[in-house]
């Protein structure tokens, strides 16, 4: 793996991070780099885990020379959603910045 494998890692799990942040309801008080860190873990959970569950499909797409399974981005899609949604409730529940009326 080179240095080229890490960015595009990277690249791609922000990608799937703003995937997420799009699809979730509401606001969320997370920032760019929580948004980044989640997408990246989901990207490896949800690999693991369609690899590890037999989930893949014969529909893929090719970005940058690189295969892509759908279903399974559609698990990291999904793995990202929950991180950012628990990562929001807690952000909101240590937050000083609430109206208690």
């Amino acid at each position: 793996m080179g240095i080229e494998d890490y960015v595009s890692a990277i690249v791609f799990g922000a990608v799937i991070g703003v995937v997420a942040r799009i699809l979730l309801p509401g606001r969320q008080s997370i920032g760019v780099i929580l948004t980044v860190l989640i997408g990246v873990a989901a990207a490896v959970g949800g690999t693991w885990v369609s690899d590890r569950y037999g989930l893949h499909s014969d529909y893929t797409f090719t970005l940058f020379d690189r295969g892509f399974d759908w279903l399974v981005v559609g698990v990291q899609v999904g793995i990202a959603v929950v991180g950012v949604a628990i990562a929001a409730l807690l952000a909101r529940g240590f937050s000083t910045d609430r109206d208690d009326d």
